[in-house]
């Protein structure tokens, strides 16, 4: 951001004006941390907002934390070191954390697109429709931190809200996105303000008689077991996991279960999975954002098959002959974007699967 003067910006009043900095220049996160100048991210790049501001002391952080933290969050900081929460102000909502540091306290920031955006304005595939009239079974959004697999999430949630007649509940850590009654009953719960484990949710959510039931991270092997259990018992259940692709994706899945329960586990994954969307987002050619590289699994015979033997490097040899399906590779999304100009090649082949095919495809 240019410096309005020579002179070194000064330490802002109180975090919601670092916010609103970042808002208004389309940032997905904020950094304030002891001993480092304010930073942001925007459009996938970590950089100091002003380059002649000096980096904040332990003095100043402590001033920014004590004034935005509830009692409540300082007790839980000072006897844990960290404090995640969902932070509201009257210019939108954010996923707040604060960690205690050798240094200092450090204060990280995702800014929440409070607007709901439909599959639609996401231009998420048509395949990704159907797998949201499912009475049962899994639907996973995966990629890495800061991939849209909340806001993919969210898209989902607010088209089942909006076509069906059912009982949605969110297991989320921090609510994010805020849903309205619809055609739908929505009920949001939050892990540590409403309930203290997504384990203890999901089991809680089972006994409230829904349809649909979101999981905002499926992290632990209790959480997976329960959401896969609540799958086959005639919920819709969707979740995300931290994984670039739809083969690690059920590799993570089954790994969290001890070795004499996995052929039990396949099975019962083999049945109920519905589909998985893994994405990225990939820095735009010309620096204006960030593009959308997405995968889409769907689970036909031949991906049951492949699951329930153990065989999950053949997925990918799966998804291409099931394209009429709507089923893409990641490596097919990202050389789309790339066709279309809209990415460099060499952010094509840093983010692909298979680097050795991307660079035969552009013949480097």
């Amino acid at each position: 951001m240019d410096h309005p003067t020579e002179e070194a910006v000064p330490v802002l009043d109180s975090v919601d004006e670092y916010l609103s900095v970042g808002q208004e220049y389309d940032c997905s996160d904020i950094h304030l941390a002891t001993a480092s100048p304010p930073s942001w991210r925007r459009f996938g790049v970590l950089q100091a907002i002003w380059e002649n501001a000096k980096p904040l002391t332990a003095k100043d952080t402590d001033r920014l934390v004590n004034k935005f933290l509830t009692e409540e969050q300082k007790e839980r900081l000072e006897k844990i070191g960290d404090v995640d929460f969902a932070y509201t102000n009257a210019n939108g909502r954010f996923r707040a954390s604060v960690i205690r540091q050798r240094l200092g306290l450090d204060m990280t920031f995702r800014i929440i697109d409070t607007k709901i955006r439909s599959i639609d304005e996401l231009k998420l595939p048509h395949a990704v429709k159907p797998l949201t009239q499912y009475q049962n079974g899994l639907v996973l959004v995966t990629g890495s931190v800061g991939s849209g697999k909340s806001t993919t999430l969210a898209a989902l949630v607010d088209f089942i809200n909006r076509d069906r007649e059912d009982h949605i509940i969110t297991l989320e850590d921090p609510i994010e996105f805020v849903f309205e009654s619809q055609n739908c009953h929505v009920n949001q719960r939050e892990v540590h303000t409403h309930t203290e484990s997504f384990a203890r949710a999901l089991r809680g959510a089972l006994r409230e008689d829904p349809d649909v039931i979101m999981v905002g991270e499926m992290r632990d092997l209790e959480t997976i077991s329960l959401a896969i259990t609540a799958a086959e018992t005639g919920h819709l259940v969707l979740g995300t996991l931290h994984t670039g692709s739809s083969a690690r994706t059920l590799d993570r899945i089954l790994d969290v279960f001890p070795i004499d329960q996995r052929e039990q586990i396949r099975i019962m994954v083999s049945e109920s999975l519905r589909g998985v969307i893994s994405q990225q987002l990939i820095p735009r050619a010309d620096g204006t954002g960030r593009e959308l590289a997405l995968e889409m699994l769907i689970n036909t015979p031949a991906t049951a098959n492949c699951i329930r033997e153990g065989k999950t490097f053949m997925l990918p040899g799966v998804m291409q002959t099931g394209k009429n399906v709507g089923m893409i590779t990641m490596d097919d999304s990202i050389k789309k974007l790339y066709d279309k100009g809209l990415i460099t090649q060499d952010e094509a082949i840093s983010r692909c699967e298979d680097r050795a095919s991307m660079k035969q495809y552009f013949q480097v």
